[in-house]
């Protein structure tokens, strides 16, 4: 990566739609290392983060999060960006229809790609090689995770507390607070190091988790008091939440994250569906229904997510999409379940 970040000027790092605390982080992070680089060589680099649309505002705090562009906001200025980049990085997405109509644009630009992910390879473009290095591991807890060896082993001596920062948040994040796909010894030996790059740990947990508006907090009791469905023979519960009851509750992005993970408290329940409907944007005639899979142990739902909402991720941390009505959605969920879902 290094020979590449060396060789460009105007480099864009991109990140998917919706994006979380991991995408979030691996971004950021690499936009702190390649401009403390080229600080250090004198070589003054353009370097801008672009995402589709806008992140949950408990990750404002994050260092440099204040200057990164949103596609649906400023979409002019975006496209000139990517129109003169000699340089993209991708990453925690491996399909460019995960950034939406950044997508087709960033394939008209013939300048190299990079790809770091942690999913698993997506149909699309597999048989057209459109990246000129890949960083790829399913095996990872994150994105973060390979950003960090990326750049050790690249010769990242010192690591500052701002690339610190953002890989940390970006591995707690994508690990539920290291609850699922995180077993690796190594990962701990990165936290260790990331600690004593002077992390504090507790502060970002507080940032991310405990910064709740009382609309969210009524949203998640709605939710789970009134919207949660559980089907006892397959340890399975569901939540659905339509965009009525979203706008009831004043819904802003974010505030449903981590609402998947709380049926798992739940002692005989193995598997956690939750369904979010989303307005249709104009030029769109269906709305969208975003899918968030969890599991626990030995029960993947990565193929389910994959086979039957287009979709895919972790064996224990999936998602998946559908255009429709929810009740189509919910349907289809009841009709595929028994095929993959474990039954006592």
């Amino acid at each position: 990566m290094k020979q590449l970040t060396d060789n460009a000027q105007h480099i864009v790092i991109f990140t998917h739609m919706a994006p979380d605390g991991d995408a979030m982080g691996s971004a950021l992070a690499l936009k702190h290392y390649i401009k403390g680089q080229s600080a250090k060589e004198q070589n003054t680099k353009e370097i801008d983060v672009i995402v589709p649309n806008a992140f949950p505002a408990f990750f404002n705090w994050m260092p440099g999060a204040k200057d990164i562009l949103i596609y649906e906001k400023n979409s002019d200025r975006c496209n000139t960006l990517i129109a003169k980049a000699d340089l993209f990085i991708c990453t925690d997405f491996n399909e460019p229809k995960r950034i939406g109509s950044m997508g087709e644009k960033m394939l008209c630009n013939q300048c190299p790609k990079i790809l770091i992910d942690h999913h698993l390879q997506g149909a699309e473009n597999k048989e057209e090689n459109i990246w000129a290095e890949e960083h790829v591991d399913s095996t990872a807890s994150s994105a973060c995770e390979i950003v960090y060896r990326l750049l050790t082993s690249e010769g990242m001596n010192e690591i500052t507390n701002e690339i610190a920062t953002c890989i940390y948040t970006g591995l707690m994040t994508d690990t539920g607070n290291f609850s699922y796909n995180s077993t690796n010894a190594e990962l701990y030996e990165i936290i260790a190091s990331l600690i004593r790059a002077g992390v504090q740990k507790d502060e970002i947990y507080n940032a991310v988790f405990n910064q709740y508006s009382t609309d969210r907090v009524r949203l998640t009791g709605y939710a789970l008091y009134r919207k949660m469905r559980i089907y006892p023979e397959y340890h399975l519960a569901l939540i659905t939440l339509s965009a009525d009851e979203l706008d009831r509750y004043h819904y802003q992005v974010g505030d449903t994250e981590g609402l998947v993970n709380m049926p798992l408290q739940i002692s005989d329940v193995y598997y956690s569906v939750f369904m979010r409907e989303e307005r249709p944007k104009p030029g769109t005639p269906k709305p969208r229904i975003r899918i968030s899979f969890r599991s626990q142990g030995d029960r993947p739902v990565n193929i389910w997510a994959s086979e039957v909402f287009h979709g895919g991720g972790h064996a224990n941390a999936s998602g998946g999409e559908l255009f429709g009505k929810l009740e189509q959605a919910v349907q289809l969920f009841e009709k595929s379940f028994p095929l993959y879902v474990k039954k006592s």
